[in-house]
């Protein structure tokens, strides 16, 4: 898990911006130099002929055994998932509390979540305010995207995070405008692994696979599509050039998540948009 990839050793830098902010870049002076003199005068010499001898003993009875790394592993990942779970939980409450209906859109890169929420954006102008949260590793390019619409959005960096976490999409709410009984699409970072472990506080989580990616995805990544409420197959539109069986796809998602629900379109020629529409518009917070 994090504890493996390093996203998780508390030195990760998260940047929380708005679409139009500079970056904030600290630049050093060529000719800038930092001296750090460290005298170091112990009073004392040694004789390459004296030994130390500590009188103390080291008891090693450390347990070395086989399981003993995998106990920690699971250890550390019940610390990390539970404190996370928690903030995940005040998220839900505030949400509930404004009536904001918070999605949590995952899938891997390129399979067209951003394009697919700018059309999403686009279908919902006068029907039910949204708001947009980002999350990508760097570049404000999907926020700046998502702007354009006219929806507010705050773009989440991680760095070298491979997922958002419930602690990020609250320091995000603190800079988003969010009105009431909005839907609030949080834009995960690309991967279909960890996302799948870290709750947001999200009524509902989406998984959106391309028909470009091939057609074994539910079984690669099993994790993703157990949680997941709904599967959307992006990009029905190159399905007569690529090898892609729709019918395989449902079959090996299902075989994860019998009750997981499956929509097909194409985001870019508006094909089966209507059936997203509607899901989204029958949402209750």
């Amino acid at each position: 898990m994090c504890d493996t990839c390093g996203c998780e050793d508390g030195i990760n830098p998260v940047r929380i911006r708005r679409p139009g902010e500079p970056e904030q870049e600290h630049h050093h002076d060529p000719d800038h130099t930092h001296n750090h003199d460290h005298p170091h005068s112990h009073g004392h010499h040694h004789d390459p002929d004296h030994t130390h001898s500590h009188g103390h003993h080291h008891d090693h009875s450390h347990d070395h055994s086989p399981h003993s790394s995998e106990k920690r592993l699971i250890r550390v990942e019940e610390d990390i998932l539970g404190k996370n779970n928690l903030l995940a939980a005040r998220n839900r409450g505030y949400f509930e509390a404004k009536g904001v209906v918070a999605l949590n859109l995952m899938s891997s890169p390129g399979s067209g979540k951003t394009t697919l929420l700018e059309r999403t954006i686009e279908a919902l102008k006068e029907k039910r305010p949204v708001a947009v949260i980002e999350g990508d590793q760097q570049t404000l390019n999907d926020a700046e995207r998502i702007h354009k619409t006219g929806a507010p959005v705050v773009q989440v960096n991680t760095g070298k995070g491979c997922h958002l976490d419930a602690d990020m999409i609250r320091q995000a709410m603190d800079q988003l405008e969010v009105q009431q009984d909005s839907i609030l699409f949080i834009e995960n970072v690309g991967n279909l692994v960890c996302p799948s472990l870290f709750e947001l506080g999200e009524k509902n989580r989406i998984v959106i696979i391309s028909v470009t990616e091939g057609d074994d995805k539910p079984l690669k990544y099993p994790t993703m599509f157990e949680h997941a409420h709904i599967c959307v197959i992006n990009k029905t539109d190159l399905l007569p050039y690529v090898d892609f069986d729709m019918e395989q796809v449902k079959k090996h998602a299902h075989s994860v998540n019998p009750k997981l629900q499956i929509l097909e379109l194409s985001a870019r020629t508006g094909e089966g948009m209507e059936a997203w529409m509607a899901w989204l518009l029958d949402l209750k917070p």
